[in-house]
């Protein structure tokens, strides 16, 4: 039994006996002031020791009771649930990989080899930033799976995140609801970019407070309508309490406005524009905030620098289409117009005109993006003259072109001609070659994409999978990684040997 100890609380040290005897023995000698709180918990906790003592079997099954328990209650390490970014094609591919003096290094920024058409690449990166490659386009011309749309791509990221990248495939023109040179024209404005730069009176801040104030319907009749919004907003340094037009309300509503977002309101439109949710609720598991953002400094009425980065086509697109009422008759007119519309010419006259004053006025500033067209060949000679036209155009993107053909018919017409490419054409293009992989930049290749996708591989899967790129593609041995991988989990493997890739 365990050792029970009884005091009073006044009892000096001494006074205390080394051992009392089991509660069961116990005589009337125990001292008055005892509380039996002390006595009580000894006696419930040997109770049961001693009930198991006196019953092997009964110890036995609350034994193999509480390895059950533990054998239910599992606990498992598990990986981040934070989203992942899906990996696509070419999601390694993070530049040109180019030291200072333009030379391609062996392996960088995601590339391999390639070395003679990545140099070329950077020099037209360098004829772009000085606006030297007006009027000219950039052919890309090799071997399937020879990394074209790679190094469009490295172009790209070279000239910085800002700047448009509109791909496009050459079979997307041959549409029967618009016309081919409409298709290249809208693609032609995705690609050019507007950055617009304005200083303008704004309410900012943390939303706070959200209240709508309604009223009588002015129409009559039993419904009501809201008369204004009271809307709470907070800074660094203060607050304040603003009371908005229902037209605000309803800009609010469209911009999904809670409190806790982070927002600002423009003082002459009343345009609202939602910045994000205020990082105070970082800690908060809300799978809608897009991100979070400090709560912003300064006052809450300020003047502010508002920068907008569009597209031609964005402005194009909001001309050509405005936005009715909420009525039905609006409601039904919206839904009867057909999905696919033709912008006109003359609105888009009528837009570069406005565009072209606010570069002149220092409001915007053009930034031509990159027009990438995959199998060139596919276009026909119609789309071939609006392309020698449309590279004329002082708002021009940077167009680069890509084709895997040799000489061909030019589609459309009876010739023939180097990639499918009218001469005419050919004469304002930079044409750059690549080559076939060989089997060591394959292997290499091959071990880059498998640390993007996350995929364990050894040395013999990786060279077989070389041989195997050899004899057909590099995308047939990049697309067996994942199957691949699958296979090997299948069977208890984390890492893929060489019988899971021969097993495909």
């Amino acid at each position: 039994p365990l050792p029970s100890y009884r005091s009073s609380p006044s009892a000096p040290p001494s006074a205390l006996p080394p051992k009392s005897p089991p509660p069961s023995c116990t005589t009337g000698a125990n001292p008055p002031s005892l509380s039996p709180v002390y006595s009580a918990p000894p006696r419930r906790l040997l109770a049961p020791a001693r009930a198991s003592a006196a019953n092997p079997s009964r110890l036995g099954r609350e034994r193999e009771r509480s390895a059950a328990a533990a054998a239910a209650m599992r606990i498992e390490e598990v990986q981040s649930t934070s989203k992942k970014q899906r990996i696509a094609t070419h999601t390694h591919i993070k530049g040109l990989g180019l030291d200072a003096n333009g030379t391609a290094i062996g392996m960088s920024a995601g590339f391999v080899g390639q070395a003679e058409a990545r140099e070329a690449c950077g020099l037209v990166v360098d004829m772009i930033r000085q606006k030297k490659m007006a009027g000219r386009a950039l052919l890309l011309a090799g071997p399937p799976a020879t990394g074209k749309t790679a190094l469009a791509l490295g172009i790209s990221q070279e000239l910085g995140s800002k700047v448009p990248f509109c791909p496009m495939v050459g079979s997307e023109v041959y549409s029967s609801e618009v016309k081919k040179t409409e298709v290249l024209m809208e693609n032609f404005r995705r690609a050019i970019g507007l950055r617009i730069k304005e200083n303008k009176e704004v309410y900012e801040g943390e939303v706070t407070e959200l209240s709508p104030e309604e009223s009588e319907s002015s129409t009559g009749g039993y419904g009501k309508s809201i008369s204004h919004v009271v809307i709470g907003l907070k800074t660094v340094k203060g607050t304040k309490q603003l009371k908005l037009d229902p037209t605000i309300y309803d800009a609010l509503i469209k911009e999904k406005v809670a409190v806790g977002d982070v927002i600002y309101i423009e003082a002459n439109s009343g345009a609202v524009k939602r910045v994000g949710r205020c990082d105070a609720f970082a800690t908060e598991y809300d799978l809608e905030a897009e991100e979070y953002v400090p709560i912003p400094k300064g006052e809450v009425h300020k003047k502010k620098e508002i920068v907008q980065d569009v597209t031609l086509h964005d402005l194009d697109a909001a001309n050509a289409q405005p936005q009715g009422g909420q009525d039905i008759l609006s409601l039904m007119g919206q839904m009867m117009k057909s999905r696919k519309t033709e912008i006109t010419e003359k609105l888009r006259q009528e837009i570069n005109k406005v565009v072209n004053r606010y570069i002149d006025e220092g409001i915007a500033e053009l930034v031509p993006g990159v027009l990438f067209i995959d199998e060139v060949h596919m276009l026909d000679i119609e789309c071939f003259s609006y392309l020698n036209r449309a590279l004329e155009s002082p708002l021009s993107p940077i167009v680069i072109l890509a084709t895997n053909r040799g000489i061909c018919t030019v589609r459309g017409t009876d010739m023939t001609s180097p990639h499918g490419i009218p001469v005419d054409l050919l004469d304002r293009l930079v044409i750059v070659r690549t080559q076939i992989y060989g089997p060591i930049e394959m292997i290499q290749i091959l071990a880059i994409r498998a640390q993007v996708e996350e995929i364990e591989i050894d040395e013999d899967s990786l060279a077989f999978l070389g041989e195997v790129g050899q004899q057909t593609s590099l995308r047939h041995a990049i697309q067996l990684l994942s199957p691949a991988s699958v296979v090997a989990k299948a069977n208890g493997r984390e890492k893929i040997c060489k019988v899971y890739v021969e097993f495909q």
